[in-house]
């Protein structure tokens, strides 16, 4: 359905009137600055003015502990997708993406606001990992990771990569490039089998189990909020 159509049929404002908010730049589907034309479908999260349509308008901040599997995108029709995963009782949105066959840490809100900031600054804040891969590596290929690596026309920032056993190592990036770590391993002649994401800048997995999620703390999201000034 036509975004306009459907802010109209919600009696939020009428068709013109979701013109004139999408020509202000007033509006976004699923953390996407929405353009003229743009259409919606269920599950679909729209935020006007950064606030969720037809929510009680209260904002929530998530952590999931994501399983192996379950895909990071709202869109209903997709199969294990992580918002019918969650079952969140309000339209949430996944921020930033994990990939289907990784792990961990990511969060989720309806908070429009706080997903533009850190999709914009996601070149700058950390985000650590546990990465196992196929076979024992040398400390050349820790030093190597750490120094860059040329994936995608591209050189990797400089990062930090630590050893935990012969062949799992953490790694905390500032760079968001699709699939990173695993094209970074593969350049070395290693293939991830499993990637665990542990933290996103002050935002930590600790002991939440797999496949649960908890809200932030208050102390958590003025931290968050701090970071992305």
């Amino acid at each position: 359905m036509r975004i306009n159509k459907y802010i109209s049929e919600t009696g939020f404002c009428s068709r013109r009137e979701t013109d004139r908010l999408i020509e202000s730049q007033r509006i976004m589907i699923n953390g996407v600055i929405c353009v003229a034309g743009a259409t919606v479908e269920e599950g679909d999260l729209v935020l006007i003015d950064g606030k969720p349509l037809g929510s009680n308008g209260e904002l929530v901040y998530l952590v999931l502990n994501k399983p192996a599997g379950i895909t990071c995108t709202a869109a209903k029709h997709i199969e294990g997708n992580i918002i019918d995963f969650i079952n969140y009782p309000e339209r949430i949105f996944p921020i930033g993406r994990l990939d289907k066959a990784s792990e961990g840490l990511i969060l989720l809100t309806n908070d429009g606001d706080i997903v533009n900031k850190i999709m914009r600054s996601e070149n700058n804040h950390e985000k650590e990992y546990v990465v196992t891969v196929d076979k024992p590596f040398s400390n050349s290929f820790i030093d190597g990771m750490a120094n860059g690596v040329e994936i995608l026309g591209v050189k990797t920032k400089p990062c930090k990569v630590t050893r935990i056993s012969d062949n799992i190592f953490r790694i905390t990036l500032t760079q968001g490039l699709n699939r990173q770590i695993r094209r970074m391993s593969k350049v070395f002649g290693y293939k991830v089998i499993k990637l665990e994401r542990i933290r996103i800048m002050n935002i930590a997995l600790d002991n939440l189990p797999r496949g649960k999620w908890r809200e932030l703390t208050q102390e958590e999201l003025f931290q968050l909020k701090g970071k992305l000034q």
